[in-house]
């Protein structure tokens, strides 16, 4: 498949099922595009295909049916939209480190692939507003869901996700307590951590 040269190319691809619950086009969405007209449109659109269906079946699509309704932030930018959006301290990392993240269709500097989506478990808002702790949801999700990275940020307690064929399992947070909160070798990485998110399932009623 070629990139988009016309609208109707454009739609098709829009409208190619990722998973049960999302298709490409809520996966293209962006303000920075928006805003500052930069178009966000898969240069290697297959790559990117491929990526997304592997994070919005294997993570996204999991973590909905357990946690309830996800919505999408920020999943797939354009080298061109990750780059303005670096250059202008717009919240995004460089394009080199986004490779296999944000920037679905360009493999990191193993040759692998991957992708990342910045989503908000709607139903987690009231907790985290009303207790802040984000490391509930983030040990919930490390249990039970086959991530590869995941970084908390403050608003609506929202967080990157990321699908990866060669998974860090790793979760940072710009959140207080602020850095990283586990990686493989850290001590507090292996086992069950349910002590650390019953009284979430509790209140919300997860289980």
């Amino acid at each position: 498949m070629q990139k988009p040269n016309a609208f109707r190319a454009l739609e098709a691809l829009g409208r190619v099922r990722l998973s049960e619950s999302f298709f490409m086009r809520d996966m293209l969405y962006s303000e920075i595009s928006n805003y500052y007209g930069i178009p966000n449109i898969p240069e290697n659109p297959e790559l990117a295909i491929q990526a997304g269906k592997n994070l919005c079946q294997l993570v996204l699509e999991p973590l909905q049916e357990r946690l309830g309704r996800i919505s999408i932030r920020s999943a797939y930018r354009s080298p061109e939209v990750n780059q303005f959006g670096n250059q202008k301290a717009l919240g995004c990392s460089s394009n080199k480190r986004n490779a296999s993240r944000h920037i679905w269709d360009q493999k990191d500097k193993n040759g692998c692939i991957g992708a990342m989506a910045t989503v908000v478990v709607q139903g987690f808002i009231p907790y985290y507003e009303q207790t802040g702790d984000w490391r509930a949801l983030a040990w919930y999700i490390h249990d039970n869901i086959p991530y590869s990275h995941m970084c908390f940020y403050p608003k609506l307690g929202a967080f990157n996700i990321g699908w990866h064929e060669r998974p860090q399992r790793r979760i940072d947070s710009h959140v207080t307590p602020r850095g990283c909160l586990t990686k493989p070798g850290m001590g507090n990485h292996l086992g069950t951590h349910s002590e650390a998110y019953l009284a979430m399932l509790r209140v919300h009623k997860y289980y």
